[in-house]
C-alpha cells in the first residue's frame, strides 16, 4: 500500500488471531495527519483488536502495520509511547492517586514523574490537557473517590498530556453523560484539526457521523468500508452490519 508524506498509520492486509480465532481478517486502512477516523461495528467486530494492533500490543500474523513509515514492531516501547497516545477501554486503577498524578502519566515516556515533581514545561502540558478534558477541578481529588465519568475525563487528559502525534481511543465516551460525550468528541476533533492523527472506536453512529472525517466499518473482523461518513453509513451498510435503518429524524430504528 502506498504511503505519502501525510500518512501516519497504515494497515496493509493485516490478519490477527487471538485464542485461535481470527479477529482481523485482511484489513487495509490508512489514517492521515489531521484526520479523525471512527471505527464502528457491532460488539466483537474487531475495533479494539485493530487499535491494539496499531499499538503493537497484538502482532499481525500476516500483513504489516506502519507508523510514520516504520514497521510498528521495529519501534521500541518508548518510541511507540512517544508516537502514539492510547486511551484504553479498561481504565481501572490498582491504587488511588490524585487526578493530577493520573494525568501526569501522559508524560511518562519523556521521563516525567508525579504532577508535583514535573518540570514546568511538562506541568503546563498536563494543565492544558486537564483543561481541555474539563477536568481541571479534579486535579487534587483522589481518583477512587470520583465517578466513572470523572475518571474517564482524567484518563482523556492523560492521553492528551502526552502530546503524541497519534491518538488512539477505545470507547472514549463510555461512562460520560451526554454533555461530556459531546465535549470529549469536540476535544478529539480539535486534536485532529491541529494536525494529530486520531483513531477512535465508537458505538454511537451519530456522533461518529458528526465528528469523523473517515468512518471504518468493521464486521466480524473484516473491513466492510472506510469512507466519508455519509458514504460509509449508507443504507445497505446500516442494514447488513447493524440491522437498523435511518429514520426521518436522523435517528435509527431496528429492521
Amino acid at each position: 500500500m502506498s504511503q505519502t508524506g501525510t500518512t501516519r498509520i497504515v494497515l496493509d492486509h493485516v490478519r490477527v488471531s487471538r485464542g485461535g480465532a481470527c479477529v482481523l481478517d485482511d484489513v487495509s486502512l490508512v489514517a492521515t495527519r489531521g484526520q479523525l477516523t471512527a471505527l464502528v461495528g457491532p460488539n466483537g467486530a474487531g475495533k479494539s483488536s485493530l487499535i491494539k494492533t496499531v499499538l503493537g500490543l497484538l502482532k499481525a500474523e500476516s500483513g504489516a502495520v506502519w507508523v510514520d513509515g516504520a514497521p510498528v514492531q521495529m519501534l521500541s516501547p518508548k518510541a511507540r509511547a512517544r508516537a502514539m497516545a492510547y486511551l484504553p477501554q479498561d481504565r481501572s486503577l490498582a491504587w488511588s492517586m490524585t487526578g493530577g498524578d493520573l494525568a501526569a502519566l501522559g508524560r511518562f515516556a519523556w521521563g516525567a514523574a508525579a504532577y508535583d515533581r514535573l518540570p514546568p514545561a511538562d506541568r503546563r502540558q498536563v494543565d492544558i490537557a486537564l483543561e481541555h478534558a474539563s477536568a481541571s477541578h479534579l486535579k487534587n481529588r483522589l481518583v477512587h473517590d470520583l465517578s466513572g465519568g470523572e475518571q474517564a475525563r482524567l484518563h482523556l487528559a492523560r492521553a492528551l498530556a502526552s502530546n503524541a502525534p497519534v491518538l488512539l481511543a477505545d470507547e472514549p465516551i463510555s461512562a460520560l453523560d451526554p454533555r461530556h460525550q459531546l465535549e470529549a468528541m469536540a476535544v478529539l476533533r480539535r486534536q485532529a484539526d491541529q494536525g494529530a492523527t486520531v483513531i477512535c472506536a465508537l458505538h454511537d453512529l451519530e456522533l461518529a457521523r458528526r465528528h469523523a472525517d473517515q468512518i471504518a466499518v468493521l464486521d466480524r473482523g473484516r473491513l466492510r468500508i472506510a469512507a466519508a461518513p455519509d458514504q460509509a453509513l449508507n443504507d445497505q451498510i446500516l442494514a447488513d452490519v447493524f440491522g437498523v435503518r435511518r429514520t426521518r429524524s436522523e435517528g435509527f430504528e431496528m429492521l
